[in-house]
């Protein structure tokens, strides 16, 4: 009990604090209790000092108390969510919801419960986790991280036997249960191959072995299997992006480092963001954000570093081409001799619609490479009576993301933060960009991707590999050669994988940015090139918002005397860069069209004069006062789905030039008028003037209140993502499925107290219950951001400051 009051009085004080910091163990010294199934009942303990709009400031003792007060501060906001993807990492979806019920996309690409359930099922047949947890650090968990995920399960659980849940999604539901540090590791797995096996589910649990009968299976030609490669790895495939930049000291007003950190995740389930601040006197002291049910603060900054993550374009996965023993297609041939396939039989409880309970049974196929799988998206993978193909993804021998952000929270400098990652190498799918107190900033792309190398793809590529390997970088080599293994790489702490020497990085340029395409243009006057092909390409064209982002802060860096504020108005400008180089060759061919009028897809004629005018005197930006961004948009969305990338604009893409070309839009084809048109006619037909204000139908509604959002889709490159939902019913975006989430411009000036601003667009609960459902989703509308709390005087002295000492009962 002295240290519940020797905590209380901590968090309390700010003078206690600097007095008892000495006196704290630097780390914990708890031996290790093993891992069970059964829920944790310690007497853990946390102090909790909530400050405005709900942001949690969690004070502890050491590793397992820390970790405490994150499960139960977490499931205070996001109960539903996480008891929702605890129920997916269990495999118990179908028993809950039913074969074809409600799905969980934020653990996988699963297409149904019942897929889901045969994945994270045969995950934990098979203790994969467990395998992982046994493993000795660095290629296993350290021990602080197991204290967490420990302490993590312990403070939820104690949340879920001491409090009343409020939120509608789950209240009184009986899939809502005590989770255990096996079910966090399980979450954190599940994060780990989201960019490889999770996103194949379908194709691991589908894949059978042909009959007797089977005949070789007709494949597509090369350019269309090139195609639907490219289509499966497209960034616009996936929810998850992010913009960061980091600027050195010769760009800041102070010599200091600055960095603007703005992940783009879902606004809604199980991958939102949350914001914290976490804290063991003398030993962690970081604030920041979290994907839900993860232990470790990810994005965010301590005292003298702050680091964001972006989406890389690394290709975390291979695939392996098998060559199938004469009369049993579930062997496979290395260097002549057979080995058999791994056969998992799983089994899966299923509710009917009637509520009764059935069992379902399927089997999946594993060989030395990983699972069987037959499709890539709509890249056919066909398992024949001669070969089929295993998925190769290193990630799924991968926990060690959270020694990785434990590591950057504690480090102190940009070359510690280095030293971090490359000693524990756990970001699965993510480049880092960090700037230090002392203003030096890096880039890198230290991500786990499979060991291609241009001789193994010279050596081993098989004759589809040769096809889809330049154009994507995904490799298909061959299984039945043994030299076609991937082998360990000098500094690598597990095979197969590239070690630290080989990540494209960028240290102490006067900027780096990075808005998900490769690391070729981190800085556009100091390209990164030289890596193999699997870690992104070179040389081709950028997307919209990267062209826009690294346009802008290049600019930044050359004008200098930058600061936080700087950072700010660069997220809020919402500059649309298919605006900047499109809109005025649409007013001028707009202007043109024979009496004003242009045929829509239906053959009917629209007038469109007034479209003309809108669209000349558009500010082209995504504000939500802007007149003629909504018009823009929904011309947009048609033009390039109906015009190939390589016809849109007249003045192609030079590899001299990237930020500006391609450019001028090539407006004489037939689909410019027609796109045009049925815009017009859409926005008519919804009865929305042409020259409406963006904010007025690009909304979320939040407890009955329409909230303007700002910021636009992908294909517009804005720098402020929005991926809004349009209502056929009503007309207008009246939801944002992804984009800005978790925001962060931080400072140094020398004190132990950064200058941070910080937003979480949806805000910190999705419960409507909760005085913070919305708070930070009407600061995020009127662009307005919040003071960071990191120092005990400014925790302290918070208006809304309410303090809670959670523990185990």
């Amino acid at each position: 009990m002295a240290n519940h009051h020797f905590l209380r009085r901590l968090a309390l004080t700010g003078a206690a604090l600097l007095s008892v910091t000495a006196t704290l163990p630097q780390q914990s010294a708890r031996a290790d209790p093993g891992y069970t199934d059964r829920p944790s009942h310690g007497r853990l303990s946390a102090t909790i000092r909530y400050t405005e709009y709900g942001i949690p400031h969690i004070l502890a003792k050491d590793y397992p108390n820390l970790g405490f007060g994150v499960g139960w501060a977490q499931a205070t906001d996001q109960v539903c969510e996480l008891a929702n993807g605890f129920v997916t990492v269990q495999g118990e979806r179908s028993r809950h919801f039913g074969a074809d019920g409600q799905r969980d996309e934020a653990m996988s690409a699963a297409s149904t419960n019942l897929a889901s359930d045969l994945y994270f099922r045969g995950v934990r047949d098979e203790g994969s986790v467990e395998k992982l947890l046994a493993q000795p650090a660095p290629a296993g968990l350290s021990r602080q991280a197991k204290d967490l995920m420990r302490g993590w399960a312990a403070g939820y659980n104690a949340w879920l036997r001491q409090n009343r849940i409020t939120d509608p999604a789950c209240r009184g539901a009986d899939w809502v249960r005590p989770v255990t540090e096996l079910d966090v590791a399980r979450r954190a797995y599940a994060l780990a191959v989201l960019g490889g096996q999770g996103r194949v589910v379908d194709g691991i649990t589908a894949a059978q072995p042909p009959g007797a009968s089977a005949q070789a299976a007709r494949t597509a030609g090369a350019d269309d299997q090139a195609r639907a490669a490219r289509e499966f790895l497209s960034a616009d495939n996936t929810d998850r992006g992010s913009n960061a930049v980091a600027f050195s000291g010769s760009t800041t007003a102070n010599g200091r480092g600055l960095l603007l950190g703005n992940p783009h995740y879902p606004w809604h389930g199980g991958r939102r963001f949350w914001q914290s601040q976490t804290t063991i006197p003398g030993e962690l002291n970081v604030a920041g954000g979290t994907l839900l049910g993860f232990p470790v603060i990810q994005v965010g900054h301590n005292a003298r570093v702050a680091w964001s993550l972006t989406v890389a374009t690394g290709v975390s996965f291979s695939l392996y081409e098998l060559k199938l023993a004469p009369s049993d297609p579930t062997s496979y041939l290395v260097d002549g001799k057979a080995e058999q396939m791994t056969r998992r039989t799983v089994t899966v409880p299923v509710r009917g619609e009637d509520g009764r309970m059935t069992e379902v049974k399927s089997t999946q196929w594993w060989t030395r490479y990983g699972p069987v799988i037959t499709s890539l998206g709509t890249l056919a993978l066909p398992w024949t009576s001669s070969s089929a193909y295993a998925f190769n993804d290193p990630n799924a021998a991968n926990l060690r993301m959270v020694d990785t952000v434990l590591g950057y929270g504690k480090a102190r400098s940009v070359d510690e933060l280095l030293d971090a990652v490359d000693r524990t190498q756990g970001m699965p799918w993510v480049n880092t960009i960090a700037a230090d107190a002392e203003g030096h900033s890096v880039f890198t792309q230290s991500q786990v991707v499979p060991r291609i190398t241009d001789d193994v793809t010279g050596r081993c590529s098989t004759p589809l590999g040769q096809q889809i390997y330049p154009a994507t970088g995904l490799a298909v080599l061959d299984g039945s050669r043994g030299e076609c293994d991937l082998g360990k790489d000098p500094g690598a702490v597990q095979p197969g994988i590239f070690g630290p020497s080989a990540m494209p990085t960028l240290k102490n340029a006067p900027y780096a940015v990075n808005s998900n395409n490769s690391a070729w243009l981190a800085n556009l006057d100091r390209p990164i090139t030289g890596y193999p092909r699997v870690f992104g390409d070179v040389n081709t064209p950028r997307s919209l918002r990267t062209r826009g982002g690294v346009a802008d802060v290049k600019a930044m860096a050359e004008r200098g005397g930058l600061t936080v504020d700087d950072l700010l108005k660069q997220q809020f400008a919402n500059r649309v860069t298919a605006g900047d180089l499109a809109a005025d060759d649409a007013a001028r061919a707009c202007s043109e069209l024979p009496g004003g009028t242009a045929t829509g897809s239906d053959g009917k004629a629209v007038e469109v004069s007034q479209a003309c005018q809108v669209l000349a005197g558009w500010d082209r930006t995504a504000n939500t006062d802007s007149k003629g961004a909504l018009l823009f948009d929904r011309f947009w969305r048609r033009m390039i789905v109906a015009v190939p990338a390589a016809q849109l604009w007249r003045v192609p893409f030079s590899k001299d030039d990237p930020a500006r070309t391609p450019n001028t839009l090539n407006t004489g084809l037939p689909a410019f008028a027609q796109s045009l048109a049925d815009a017009v006619g859409e926005l008519r037909a919804s009865g929305i003037a042409l020259d409406a204000l963006l904010g007025d139908h690009q909304v979320v509604v939040r407890n009955g209140k329409r909230i303007p959002v700002p910021g636009g889709t992908e294909s517009l490159g804005v720098w402020n993502k929005t991926e809004p939902v349009w209502d056929d019913r009503s007309g207008g975006y009246t939801e944002v499925a992804m984009g800005t989430s978790y925001l962060q411009a931080v400072g140094f000036d020398g004190s132990r107290c950064p200058v941070a601003r910080t937003l979480l667009s949806f805000s910190q609960s999705p419960n409507p219950n909760s005085p913070h459902y919305s708070d930070q989703t009407e600061l995020f509308s009127a662009e307005r951001t919040l003071r960071g709390r990191f120092c005990e005087k400014d925790i302290l002295t918070s208006p809304g400051l309410r303090v809670e000492y959670v523990y185990e009962r």
